[in-house]
């Protein structure tokens, strides 16, 4: 499922960029609007926990909700929604998600609340892992998304 940015000038009082990577895992239900050779149009609507693959551990153990509608024409997908992570604090973040074709999904930092009131950047997202539904309508799956974000001073 899922996720390059432009170059960015960054004024000498800009905190640096950091890096994060982590695996999100989830479970959610498909709704499926279309399907048909041609065209096939369906909403997903996940739930999982992530884990930090990176040292600073950023992002670890994050809750998240994601909705998202994908359509796929001629077996090419395009993909578009909206993941909102909250940390063990109760803080939370919101990340655009969009893929057209590709294998990875182009994903941006939008929003945040507390100590990610600010957040901005953003990265990739590539699905790892997808299992046989436990159950018709239903998807479960994990995914590696990489990127970086930075914060206001």
């Amino acid at each position: 499922m899922f996720f390059v940015f432009g170059l960015v000038i960054h004024i000498p009082v800009a905190q640096a960029e950091t890096p994060y990577d982590i695996t999100p895992c989830m479970s959610g239900t498909i709704t499926m609007l279309l399907q048909s050779k041609e065209l096939t149009i369906l909403s997903m609507d996940v739930k999982g926990i992530a884990r930090s693959n990176h040292e600073n551990k950023v992002f670890d153990n994050c809750t998240f909700h994601h909705v998202n509608v994908m359509r796929i024409i001629a077996g090419k997908v395009h993909q578009y929604g909206y993941t909102k992570f909250m940390d063990p604090d109760g803080d939370c973040f919101l990340v655009e998600v969009s893929r057209a074709g590709g294998q990875s999904a182009v994903t941006k930092l939008l929003h945040g609340t507390g100590k990610w009131k600010g957040i901005t950047g953003g990265g990739k997202l590539k699905t790892i892992a997808r299992g046989k539904p436990i159950k018709p309508g239903t998807w479960q799956g994990c995914a590696r998304h990489i990127g970086t974000f930075e914060l206001p001073k």
